[in-house]
């Protein structure tokens, strides 16, 4: 009588680490980026950093999903930092770009006349004067932010002054909209809003601007809808 021989052993499958870098670098990029994005001057180099952060961690967010990644948390706080950042260093070259604007218009400019002719008195008549124009004294500016699908908005953040003091709610039930009044004849004058959703449906944002819709950015589950315009006179 024969014994029968054992099984052959076998090793247990090895089992494949979770792709995290890319994620991790997105959040470390975006926080990076989004720490030097106010500082004047220094704040140039903010602008790679956060657009790749921004790549990284919308990649890593992607694996997250599939499964090959376990830091879905963590990519998605890279990829809001990264936007942040990104707005902030969009305001600032708004800002510098008005600032060389004013600087040229500041430049002293010599009167064209006809000779022997006073200036606005071409050709020995007078000049016909010109009825004022109504100026309006404020803008009104509508901020909306719509789903499909049952979606909520896990985060809604605008702009309230036309520069960069902004106002966040959490968890918002759609449809939601917030009115701001800004005063008119300025040149800088930046209206923002980003929305997040929260994972389910699809999200839009909308600028409305005196009656106007100007703005309108979407996104599905929870991706970020982002739009941003300058009213003043250096964006018309």
């Amino acid at each position: 009588m024969t014994t029968p021989s054992p099984y052959p052993y076998q090793a247990p499958p090895v089992a494949t680490p979770p792709r995290n870098g890319l994620g991790t670098a997105g959040f470390v990029l975006g926080l990076v980026g989004l720490l030097f994005s106010p500082i004047p001057f220094v704040g140039v180099i903010a602008w790679p950093l956060v657009i790749v952060g921004l790549i990284l961690a919308g990649i890593g967010f992607s694996r997250a999903k599939s499964g090959v990644a376990t830091n879905k948390g963590l990519a998605l706080t890279g990829i809001i930092l990264s936007a942040v950042g990104l707005v902030i260093c969009i305001l600032w070259t708004v800002v510098f770009s008005k600032a060389v604007v004013d600087a040229a218009n500041s430049l002293p400019t010599a009167p064209i006349s006809a000779p022997g002719v006073p200036p606005g008195n071409e050709a020995g008549t007078s000049a016909p004067e010109q009825p004022a124009k109504q100026q309006a004294t404020e803008r009104t500016v509508v901020y909306r932010v719509t789903g499909t699908g049952g979606a909520k908005a896990g985060t809604i953040t605008y702009t309230t002054d036309g520069m960069t003091t902004s106002n966040q709610e959490a968890n918002v039930k759609l449809p939601w909209e917030k009115t701001i009044k800004l005063p008119a004849g300025e040149a800088l004058q930046m209206v923002s809003i980003l929305a997040q959703g929260s994972g389910k449906g699809s999200i839009k944002v909308t600028i409305e601007v005196d009656g106007k819709v100007i703005k309108e950015a979407s996104a599905e589950e929870y991706g970020i809808a982002h739009a941003n315009e300058n009213i003043g006179s250096l964006g018309n």
